[in-house]
């Protein structure tokens, strides 16, 4: 060992190439799966970073302990085998990185839904791929060999390590979210594209969001039904979808006066559809704005969706069979609300287990389960299908077929040139969005259904449209019309029309606050109740106009609400002149 020692600390200096090879065979079982994610497009670079700097975390016991180098890299590297094998086996099958969605469906899944799994997605090239994998791991493993430093340098190179990696970032979160938790919380998502670090905050995070989300359903469980409820459909077969889309500003749909072609195949369907055209979010982001649309709660009483009924509670308190379909993430902090909304339900179904939204994830995958549902024999269903629609970032949202527009044709001629791939790509996200609903409605009236399918998005995104073209995406406190306008639209069946009336000609201009859905929704199925206020049902005959509240109810002290009817909206964008 001695002679050993000498030899890797001879006068050619450290042994870098030493240190290279240990690095290179612990990030192996990270960055392969990264590196995939990155070369496939199926996500940015932020992944791929941060397996390579967690990734020289497990050198410091390698320098701390050279002895026993090859014996600490085995123990180490089986252990990251086993989890990057996970990764990887997910990433071939469904294309996306692991996550904590991920674990809750391992939890939520028995012996048989495994095994169907195994049977649909196993292909004989994986085997080849794992054996390969670990074929590589093992080669790595033979190249390793200790790298010898004085016990003093050594001891500092680890601690520099650690400090750097762990110390360093943590408390930089912390000082600047202002909590330890919160830093840790910053610090975890850091971490999270590296094995084994992604499954042990993913488990944690599972068991956070259970509990909190248990919490949740066991409050609703409480709130007591509502009071009265009649249903005019009642005992009658009905068939009832409310498709909500995300991130979709209505000004960018031809649908809506846009210059471009973006809405294609709803242009088509214009004449079946009541088109809203007045219609806004309270709220610019996801959840504060369902947590009204899909509740009683509206900006006067933000607090009614604790302790009123939702619209799925609603639905099945009128005896329908009710499923949630969703495109969206679900298992995570940020997104507890929504999956407290989905385990209302009767059936979930869940597509996206994304890390992050930044990565490819299409909406089209929400039409087969969609087509399931159809085909239940409940006689009485009502479906929720949730869109990830048209969210940052917009690359993602679509696949090469939909990149349509690409040159500056109907570009206001504001929008920079630096500004212009952005843009567009959202405008391709609009419409392959126009794709998926409308291929929605289609598939909805092949079933000769008795019923009707509403769509909206839970609020909009301002993509440089406002006055100097500046902004992009959604800021309360600086709040532009892009940001809150909204596409409307209701698709009714024959036979619902036949026994409804169904002519929304007068209605189609009023303004409305997507607030107020759960009264519209109500009124569309026929129920009553004594808490149904016909008043704020867009397609009542006692509709009362309000003012479009928006901001957050809960800071009226530091920021009134705003008023968004005292607003003007930014009209359709005028055809621009096109450059030859």
């Amino acid at each position: 060992m001695a002679m050993f020692k000498r030899s890797n600390t001879s006068a050619k200096g450290f042994d870098w190439a030493g240190l290279g090879w240990l690095f290179l065979f612990f990030w192996y079982f990270s960055g392969i799966t990264q590196l995939l994610i990155l070369l496939t497009g199926t996500s940015g670079f932020s992944g791929f970073r941060q397996a390579f700097v967690m990734s020289t975390i497990w050198l410091a016991p390698m320098l701390l302990f050279p002895a026993r180098t090859r014996l600490l890299a085995a123990v180490i590297g089986v252990v990251l085998w086993a989890c990057s094998m996970a990764s990887l086996g997910y990433f071939f099958i469904y294309q996306q990185e692991f996550s904590q969605s991920v674990i809750f469906i391992m939890f939520e899944s028995n012996i048989s839904e495994a095994g169907e799994y195994m049977t649909q997605y196993f292909a004989w090239w994986m085997v080849l791929a794992f054996l390969a994998h670990t074929a590589v791991a093992v080669l790595l493993w033979t190249r390793l060999r200790p790298v010898y430093l004085p016990r003093g340098k050594a001891l500092l190179a680890a601690t520099a390590i650690l400090v750097g990696v762990i110390g360093y970032p943590l408390v930089k979160q912390t000082a600047r979210t202002g909590s330890l938790a919160a830093g840790y919380e910053k610090f975890e998502t850091r971490i999270e594209p590296a094995v084994p670090w992604q499954m042990l905050v993913a488990y944690r995070r599972y068991g956070e969001t259970l509990a909190s989300m248990q919490g949740m359903l066991d409050n609703a469980s409480q709130v007591p039904p509502l009071h009265n409820l009649k249903d005019t459909m009642a005992n009658q077969p009905a068939t009832l979808v409310l498709v909500i889309g995300e991130s979709t500003n209505r000004q960018r749909m031809s649908l809506y006066g846009y210059p471009r072609a973006t809405t294609p195949e709803l242009d088509k369907l214009k004449d079946q559809l009541a088109v809203f055209d007045n219609v806004i979010t309270p709220r610019p982001y996801t959840i504060e704005a369902l947590q009204q649309v899909l509740t009683f709660a509206d900006e006067e009483n933000p607090d009614l969706y604790l302790k009123t009924p939702s619209l799925v509670s609603m639905m099945k308190q009128a005896g329908y069979k009710t499923y949630w379909i969703t495109n969206q993430q679900t298992m995570t902090k940020r997104n507890t609300m929504l999956t407290t909304f989905s385990e209302q339900a009767d059936e979930q179904v869940y597509l996206n287990n994304n890390r992050n939204q930044n990565a490819r994830q299409y909406d089209g995958d929400v039409l087969q389960p969609f087509s399931k549902a159809l085909a239940d024999g409940a006689p009485r269903k009502f479906i929720v299908v949730h869109l990830l629609g048209t969210h940052m970032s917009y690359q993602y949202r679509y696949p090469p077929s939909f990149d349509t527009f690409t040159d500056r044709q109907g570009v206001p001629p504001g929008v920079s040139d630096d500004q212009l791939p952005t843009y567009n790509s959202y405008d391709n996200a609009v419409r392959y969005n126009d794709f998926v609903v409308s291929s929605l409605i289609k598939d909805y009236a092949k079933t000769d259904p008795n019923g009707f399918l509403l769509y909206l998005s839970d609020h909009g995104e301002d993509v440089f449209d406002s006055p100097g073209h500046g902004t992009l995406g959604r800021n309360e406190s600086k709040p532009t019309a892009p940001m809150y306008t909204i596409p409307f639209m209701a698709w009714a069946s024959p036979k619902w029309r036949d026994s409804h009336d169904w002519n929304f000609a007068q209605d189609l201009q009023r303004p409305y606050s997507s607030s107020h859905l759960i009264h519209t929704w109500a009124d569309l199925a026929g129920l009553s109740f004594d808490e149904l206020d016909h008043s704020k049902s867009l397609v009542s005959a006692s509709f009362k106009p309000r003012p479009l509240l928006i901001g957050n109810p809960y800071e009226r002290e530091q920021r009134a609400l705003i008023d968004f009817s005292l607003m003007k909206p930014k009209a359709a964008v005028a055809p621009a002149v096109v450059k030859q």
